[in-house]
């Protein structure tokens, strides 16, 4: 039987009054069917599937049991991602109507389904991302976050991956007029826009470059990747409006660029959805108790200082402008060598040990900041653990076969380097990392990342061994695609 498909959207903000929309946030659905499996993708303008923000944890669970309910499709077959867009307070209508409307778009594209070829290819885009840990020369991670400042030029060695494949698949009419594209990139969508209102994000101006440019009613998908460790590289810019739809638009015209090289045919389905164990992280407490000593040290390493910032602003200005003759125009410190005095290089002097000593202040004070905020985290991970119950996570992790295209999934925000190596390893022509899919449970840290300290280890829930189950699981499941 030919491959047949359908489209469908409902918009999914809240509808509670006063609150500033800048985009409206959608569920698309898109439903695939080659007369042997029938597949439904779901792409939510959310910022994670259950466990953090607006969509509660029985959403994915209710959702299905209506689907394989009414529509007769297996809750197994139903792949629901999250954009991963940050909120502004909150973002979408309330639970009952998240269901309904995300149902009804699934009920409307099966209904309009028709005929259809697909293909896959890869896009590429390097501008507009960063990898948010930065390398440090003592081998530590320092992540650039808002919460707490960046670190000393002087301390950092390298910076991190990016994953600058943009992953396609091109679902085509019969005439060759594309009916869907989903499309597959890593970030972390953080900006938003310069009046703070809700926002899809810059994965929304982008879907919105690709369907005006496609024209024909052609609805484009977003698939979060594997980018819980990348950020957009404009960030923490203090120089430029905070606004992400340039950003969204480099990346749509990024991807139509590719999406108009592909070329449709026939194609094949394939789904496979298995369930794992993650183990719970256990050494949480030692951690607190480790960062509890590195604040003891910094604070240790606080000195006296007779500056205060009033004091020190200036003089650091003034000594930065001209460090080898601070004091005074050069011709004074000529005529003091003259007549044999040292009183402006004695002052300088006495300056310089001061400035020194509050820089160190400062330079420790944003040691702390950081330090702090690792605590804060940590703690409230050992009351969730605590809460939960349990060692272990069960895990769903789904793979999809397009054509020569492989869609793998996980629940969590895995880092990019996991996500290269699935890729690496993957013996079809495209494979796409599909994170933050049918579930949400927090990050997801390669086992050389948890020495290194960076901010997504301490939000990391899974103990180390946790990547090694993953990925053998995820090979075994790209063997049954074959």
């Amino acid at each position: 039987m030919p491959l047949r498909a359908g489209v469908s959207k409902r918009e999914i903000t809240t509808d509670a009054g006063g609150t500033r929309v800048s985009d409206p946030l959608f569920a698309k659905a898109l439903i695939l069917d080659d007369g042997k499996t029938k597949l439904v993708i779901i792409s939510m303008d959310v910022i994670a599937i259950g466990g953090l923000g607006d969509v509660s944890d029985e959403f994915l669970p209710r959702l299905r049991h209506r689907i394989e309910t009414e529509l007769h499709i297996p809750g197994c077959c139903v792949l629901v991602n999250a954009s991963h867009t940050h909120p502004q307070g909150r973002l979408l209508c309330d639970d009952e109507e998240q269901i309904e409307r995300t149902f009804d778009a699934v009920r409307t594209a099966m209904q309009n389904m028709i005929m259809v070829k697909a293909g896959s290819g890869i896009g590429h885009e390097d501008r507009i991302v960063v990898n948010r840990n930065l390398t440090m020369k003592n081998g530590s991670h320092w992540s650039i976050r808002y919460a707490h400042p960046g670190p000393q030029d002087n301390e950092v060695a390298d910076i991190g991956s990016i994953d600058p494949e943009i992953g396609l698949i091109r679902i085509d009419r019969m005439d060759g007029q594309p009916l869907a594209v989903v499309f597959n990139y890593a970030c972390h969508q953080l900006i938003g826009v310069p009046d703070q209102g809700i926002t899809a994000n810059y994965s929304g101006f982008a879907c919105k470059v690709i369907e005006e440019n496609l024209g024909n009613g052609a609805m484009a998908l977003f698939l979060q990747g594997a980018g819980g460790d990348i950020l957009e590289v404009y960030f923490k810019d203090v120089n430029r409006p905070r606004n992400c739809e340039h950003t969204g638009t480099m990346l749509g015209l990024s991807a139509l660029r590719a999406i108009r090289t592909i070329k449709t045919s026939p194609a094949e389905l394939r789904v496979v959805s298995e369930r794992v164990q993650l183990p719970r992280r256990k050494d949480i407490p030692q951690v607190i108790e480790s960062r509890l000593l590195q604040q003891a040290e910094v604070l240790e390493s606080m000195t006296t200082t007779c500056l205060d910032f009033k004091s020190f602003l200036p003089l650091y200005l003034k000594y930065s402008l001209n460090a080898h003759y601070p004091g005074d125009h050069l011709y004074r410190y000529w005529q003091e060598e003259r007549i044999g005095s040292r009183e402006l290089t004695l002052m300088d002097d006495h300056n310089r040990h001061n400035l020194d000593r509050y820089l160190t202040n400062i330079h420790n004070m944003e040691k702390l900041i950081r330090i702090q905020e690792d605590i804060s985290t940590l703690t409230k991970h050992v009351a969730m653990n605590r809460e939960a119950g349990y060692e272990d996570i069960d895990t769903e992790i789904m793979g999809v076969k397009i054509g020569e295209c492989a869609i793998l999934t996980a629940p969590a925000e895995l880092l990019v380097d996991v996500g290269l190596r699935l890729k690496s390893v993957s013996p079809y022509d495209h494979t796409i990392i599909s994170a933050f899919t049918n579930g949400y449970y927090h990050y997801a840290a390669p086992v050389d990342h948890y020495a290194k300290g960076g901010y997504e280890v301490m939000e990391c829930m899974l103990s180390p061994e946790w990547q090694s189950i993953y990925e053998t699981k995820v090979g075994e499941i790209l063997q049954k695609l074959l």
